[in-house]
């Protein structure tokens, strides 16, 4: 679809999508800061055309609906899903009559065409090769004050099954630590790691192509929950109606590895080394992440650089991640939206539609609604999510019945307050967890809530429950404050809207604080009839819905921080969710605890001084500003007696 980076950054600015920045801005930090601004208003990709290197560099290029669909070469991120729905209704038909089977030959063909293909010779992203490959010569950012040095963000990693040749393509975060050195970020729970797990017990060192730009489409398909031996560039194919050509690399070769390393010619930039098992890791991170906050420093296996290609006018590719939304969230809209479809056809055909909310980054908390047809049924769902590959690190599963619109989110909120009877309703449970995930009490392994927010059948109606509507509620605030002094802030506004909530931020000053303020709260007159409870910390402003979200959704392990109760004298079983950071001291909590991200106060200083001399337009001010009341002492990781 798209030949290279270039022609996607001309499609672009037709589209009036793009703002080109002429002068001289910083990689180090000061990229960042522009780029959070405009991400946050919804703003256009930028191109950095002086980064004080040879390559100019390309940031928010996916980060909108609209843009995001013109990576893709699509109207609407649903078009593919129907795509997806339509060829497999086709395969899957009967064929009865040869003339049927005739008819499925074009259709064949067509899918043969989207296969990747080995061509011979250099391709484009061959033109330059650099006889002393040097890291230092891309303009690498380092995105956050905390992290561990600057990370290559967008890197399309291509490995290979040393048992059976099959490619893998992912992406994972790389820290350059030299001109050839960086670490390799692959989770435990990933391809690349598998086939890391397989070199070390052969003992041999693991062949590694890296590409930077190219079709963007290459970027969205590393990124792209595909099973285990599913080729991404299949799907590449298939998304951009044209197979992915690929070129042999340079350095990575039969005769050094036991098997060629191919990656797309058309890539703007490659890098090619190898990972050695037999290498002591590299400490790793911190790394401000797409949860909002930094995910911490580890030991991750080292990639030796051995040769960088590129285009004659290659365009380095960046992003950043941090608190939501970013750009990674249309990315994230786009796989929501793409693998619906299979989910619906393979797994669950009750499934009507799913919805990943941006203040959930992903992971944390996903709405799904079906066509509910008995009772259980949404834990039927639930157990069939949990164990769908990528979705077993989900946290929270709201499941709806199919008249729910489960992307508006009020609608959502009003539907689970009069929906859910907690003591019923909800399940709590236990399993994998995503590595980034810091609220685990142990690493990788933690609770996961349930919600069942479907229409209850008459099987699943519980008689004694009652449920008082949330706006005729009287809650006296002003003196639950001055009887509770640790509240800092009681928003009971969502009561207003049909919502039986409420948000509390405490001030922590006991071990068994919050559990011990929810057994009392919850008797309060008034809060005795409302079903749900959030606590966040007192530096979280109790009346930020959007924030107190992300807090709790971040900082929940479900199984050790949701305080159920049976149904009280008005009929009300409540639940109340313990969103805080977790200590040492007060809570047995043994993990260090990673900050909010956040710039500092040079770096926004500079972009203020600087916004009208780099022609930025209409001034935004700093995200950060918002945010930084809730920063901790500490840096990347908060200082144990820091409150």
């Amino acid at each position: 679809m798209y030949k290279h980076l270039q022609q996607f950054i001309e499609v672009l600015e037709e589209h009036g999508e793009l703002l080109r920045v002429k002068e001289f801005v910083d990689p180090r930090l000061e990229i960042t800061e522009i780029a959070d601004r405009f991400i946050k208003q919804n703003g256009p990709a930028l191109l950095f055309e002086n980064t004080g290197t040879d390559f100019p560099l390309l940031i928010n290029a996916l980060g909108s609906e609209k843009r995001m669909c013109l990576a893709l070469g699509v109207a609407h991120l649903d078009d593919i899903a129907k795509e997806i729905e339509t060829l497999f209704h086709s395969l899957s038909e009967p064929k009865r009559t040869l003339a049927d089977k005739v008819r499925m030959l074009p259709q064949l063909g067509k899918i043969a065409s989207w296969m990747p293909k080995t061509i011979g010779g250099k391709g484009a992203c061959q033109q330059v090769i650099m006889q002393d490959p040097d890291l230092t010569r891309l303009p690498v950012m380092t995105c956050w004050p905390s992290d561990g040095g600057p990370f290559i963000t967008l890197p399309v990693i291509h490995t290979m099954d040393p048992e059976n040749g099959i490619r893998n393509v992912g992406m994972y975060r790389m820290q350059v630590f030299g001109k050839d050195l960086t670490g390799m970020h692959w989770h435990k729970h990933k391809v690349s790691a598998a086939h890391f797990r397989k070199y070390q017990a052969m003992g041999k060192k693991m062949p590694v192509a890296v590409i930077l730009g190219g079709d963007p489409v290459y970027t969205y398909a590393a990124t792209a929950p595909l099973p285990p031996n599913v080729d991404e560039y299949m799907l590449a194919g298939f998304i951009r109606k044209k197979k992915v050509e690929l070129v042999k690399c340079i350095t990575l070769t039969e005769e050094r590895f036991g098997f060629d390393i191919h990656v797309p010619a058309d890539a703007d930039i490659v890098i090619e080394g190898y990972v050695d098992p037999a290498d002591d890791l590299i400490w790793e991170g911190p790394f401000g992440d797409h949860t909002g906050y930094y995910s911490l420093a580890d030991w991750y296996p080292k990639f030796h650089v051995t040769c960088i290609t590129h285009r004659k006018d290659a365009v380095y590719p960046s992003t950043i991640v941090g608190i939501p939304p970013q750009e990674d969230a249309w990315i994230g809209k786009a796989t929501e939206r793409i693998f619906l479809a299979p989910i619906k056809m393979t797994m669950l055909p009750e499934m009507v539609d799913m919805d990943m909310p941006i203040e959930g980054v992903f992971h944390n908390l996903t709405l799904a609604s079906v066509k509910k047809e008995f009772p259980g049924h949404g834990q039927k769902i639930m157990n069939a999510m949990w164990g769908a590959g990528q979705m077993m690190f989900n946290k929270i599963l709201v499941v709806h019945s199919e008249e729910t619109d489960i992307h508006d989110y009020a609608t959502v909120a009003r539907t689970i307050s009069e929906q859910v009877d907690p003591w019923q309703d909800i399940i709590l449970s236990q399993g994998p967890a995503d590595v980034l995930d810091h609220s685990c009490s142990k690493f990788a392994f933690g609770g996961k809530m349930f919600l069942d927010a479907t229409i209850k059948l008459e099987e699943e109606v519980n008689e004694t429950a009652k449920y008082h509507t949330p706006s005729e509620v009287k809650i006296d605030v002003s003196s639950i404050q001055n009887a509770y002094t640790e509240v800092h802030g009681l928003y009971t506004g969502l009561l207003n809207r049909g919502i039986s909530a409420v948000l509390v931020s405490v001030k922590k000053d006991k071990p068994g604080h919050v559990k011990q303020l929810h057994a009392s709260l919850r008797q309060e007159a008034g809060l005795d009839r409302i079903r749900f409870f959030i606590y966040v910390d007192h530096l979280v402003p109790a009346d930020d819905v959007a924030t107190v979200i992300w807090h709790f959704a971040n900082n929940i392990d479900p199984k050790r921080d949701v305080m159920l109760s049976e149904h009280n004298a008005q009929g009300v079983s409540q639940a109340g969710i313990d969103g805080t950071r977790k200590t040492r001291a007060l809570d047995q909590f043994q993990r260090p605890w990673p900050n909010i991200i956040v710039m500092n106060d040079e770096i926004i200083d500079r972009v203020d001084e600087r916004w009208q001399m780099l022609g930025l337009g209409n001034f935004i001010s700093s995200p950060s500003l918002r945010y930084r009341g809730q920063l901790l002492p500490g840096g990347a990781v908060v200082e144990e007696a820091a409150y």
